[in-house]
């Protein structure tokens, strides 16, 4: 399977369970993206390095603790929610997107792995009364707007390392928006831990809330 060793490279103590069910994203993404464009066509082949591993590297600054909440936020057809429920599978992972075709997406993965700890819902960001350990999303829109769709909910209570608040998967110069913010923040360089070339500009920005 094109780059799945790369998984337990990064993440050595994955059990001989959730590597089987890494194995499985490739089949199962490749055919959902043939009825349902979840992942740019071109960009399928790099499913491992570019999406799974780009999800794992929130595990990297933030691993959660059994029990947690996690809320993905405009999760597409599943990132970072997916790759982070099989990595963290006593974590509750609450995956929403505004469009349903997604949510189908991210339904039927989850079915297919047997992932008891994901939901997904058809839902805006802003109509959720729910409140989490952390909210999780990759690059849906500008940090200052997505504050805004969430900043009110997240649990007073820490149970992690880092206070509860936001880990968001962003590329790029973030100057701009980080000043827009107006929050205080802390960057993470993906390159500090993975070594492939897609990494060195891709960053997770977190937000205690």
């Amino acid at each position: 399977m094109k780059d799945l060793h790369i998984i337990s490279r990064y993440f050595p103590d994955v059990t001989e369970e959730q590597k089987s069910k890494f194995s499985k994203l490739f089949a199962l993404y490749s055919e959902w993206n043939d009825k349902i464009n979840v992942i740019s066509r071109k960009d399928v082949e790099n499913l491992y390095i570019n999406h799974v591993l780009h999800s794992l590297g929130i595990a990297k600054v933030q691993p959660f603790k059994p029990g947690a909440d996690v809320l993905d936020v405009g999760t597409g057809g599943g990132f970072p929610g997916i790759p982070l429920a099989i990595l963290f599978p006593e974590t509750n992972f609450h995956l929403v997107d505004s469009i349903g075709k997604k949510i189908k997406v991210v339904q039927a993965v989850a079915d297919a792995l047997e992932l008891k700890n994901v939901r997904g819902e058809q839902i805006r960001a802003e109509q959720i009364k729910t409140q989490y350990d952390f909210i999780v999303s990759r690059a849906v829109t500008r940090l200052k707007e997505f504050y805004g769709w969430v900043h009110n909910k997240v649990k007073k209570n820490s149970i992690h390392e880092l206070d509860n608040g936001i880990l968001y998967l962003k590329g790029g110069d973030l100057d701009e928006e980080l000043n827009e913010l107006k929050k205080p923040y802390a960057l993470y360089n993906l390159s500090d831990y993975f070594n492939e070339e897609f990494f060195e500009t891709k960053k997770v920005v977190y937000v205690p809330l």
